[in-house]
């Protein structure tokens, strides 16, 4: 069976979760219509509970928030040799 909308993105999906659960539908049920639709491509079930909980807590932008801390890749030179790292 072909899902209609198997190409989609994190954002997208947790938007039509906001919309559904504004419409008082359980997450469960969130999960269930979401699968019928993305295929593999759907939010985990913990996801979409996790967004509904944010949700209720007032969020309403379905983006990721800023984080603080070390960013994910270096942006230092790499070392050609381990002789480098003891210098």
């Amino acid at each position: 069976m072909d899902v209609p909308l198997q190409d989609c993105t994190i954002e997208e999906q947790r938007g039509v979760v906001r919309f559904v659960w504004a419409e008082e539908v359980k997450p469960v049920e969130i999960h269930r219509r979401m699968l019928a639709q993305y295929g593999q491509s759907t939010l985990s079930r913990r996801k979409v509970y996790e967004w509904v909980e944010r949700f209720k807590s007032g969020r309403t932008c379905a983006t990721d928030e800023g984080r603080s801390g070390r960013p994910s890749t270096s942006r230092s030179r790499k070392a050609s040799s381990p002789q480098e790292y003891r210098n």
